[in-house]
């Protein structure tokens, strides 16, 4: 007899509408954190129910990504992530959009956590310099894939 097996897959994927009409993308895979993880233990069987991750936060740290990672390594922005799942499906997603003015810097790390300061981070990735400019538009979607 099979038993099933719980397993989460994340990804981002970052597009940098740059100002010009140019279109810079990043996709990569990220990691789950151990709080992540007892995030997810304590939404489904706790006996006090955490906030839920809906926001997304993008800094400019290079730090190694660690399990044991509580949060970014040097912050730059968190706003408010929208939240997609269509029924049936393992998926769902939470897409932020940083207009002009707004995460304006050298962009090489993000994270969903569960509220506007502070809070519990699921995941952390780090990525390649995106160098976003005052005047340019960046759009971010965390994909968790379940399994």
């Amino acid at each position: 007899m099979e038993k099933d097996k719980l397993k989460i897959k994340g990804s981002i994927n970052v597009m940098l509408h740059k100002a010009n009409g140019d279109v810079i993308a990043r996709r990569r895979d990220n990691l789950i954190l151990t709080a992540g993880f007892d995030f997810i233990c304590d939404a489904l069987a706790g006996t006090s129910r955490p906030a839920i991750m809906a926001y997304t936060a993008v800094g400019t740290g290079t730090t190694a990504v660690e399990a044991g990672q509580t949060a970014l390594v040097t912050e730059l922005k968190r706003k408010a992530a929208a939240y997609a799942h269509t029924a049936g499906t393992h998926i769902f997603t939470l897409t932020t959009t940083f207009a002009a003015g707004e995460a304006t810097g050298a962009i090489t790390e993000a994270g969903i956590c569960n509220a506007s300061s502070g809070g519990t981070f699921l995941d952390r990735v780090t990525f390649d310099v995106i160098n976003k400019a005052a005047d340019d538009t960046m759009t971010t979607t965390f994909q968790f894939t379940l399994s």
